[in-house]
């Protein structure tokens, strides 16, 4: 069996995903610019909850100031579901974010599906895209991975 097909097969393979998924959301959260950049492919397009394609420079640049603590007050990621298909992984999950404007708070959930490409020996993002999930969809509190209030882990 040839090394890399072993490995996208290994129970390391899903511990790097995992490891990139959590990096990817703390990027977010801390709106960390060059660690973010450097787990996406060259092509990388991410397409937006609304049905927007946003190419990767467009992507980053925006990415510097997307989280804003103030704004986004609850931030958690659950019910994630890696898989591997050779070098491509698909790794999904959901966030619930609560958001106050003009002091009036609202929650809500999107699904992320996030392709990976294994080349290199390293798991590049290749696409990022974003649904909302309706609330009587939405994951229960016993499946969060991670959390932040205000921008800060808990």
């Amino acid at each position: 069996m040839d090394s890399t097909l072993a490995y996208t097969q290994s129970p390391e393979a899903l511990r790097d995903l995992r490891a990139l998924n959590a990096r990817f959301i703390h990027n977010y959260v801390t709106n960390d610019v060059p660690s973010h950049d450097a787990i996406l492919h060259s092509d990388f397009i991410c397409l937006s909850s609304n049905g927007m394609r946003i190419d990767r420079a467009s992507y980053l640049k925006r990415w510097a100031n997307l989280f804003d603590p103030e704004v986004v007050i609850y931030w958690d990621t659950r019910d994630e579901l890696i898989t591997v298909h050779g070098p491509v992984a698909l790794v999904r999950a959901t966030n619930k974010h609560t958001e106050r404007h003009n002091g009036v708070e609202t929650t809500g959930m999107t699904n992320y599906t996030d392709t990976y490409l294994l080349e290199h020996g390293s798991w590049k993002c290749l696409q990022a895209h974003l649904t909302p999930v309706a609330p009587e969809h939405w994951p229960d509190d016993s499946t969060i991975i991670n959390a932040y209030i205000k921008g800060k882990r808990v």
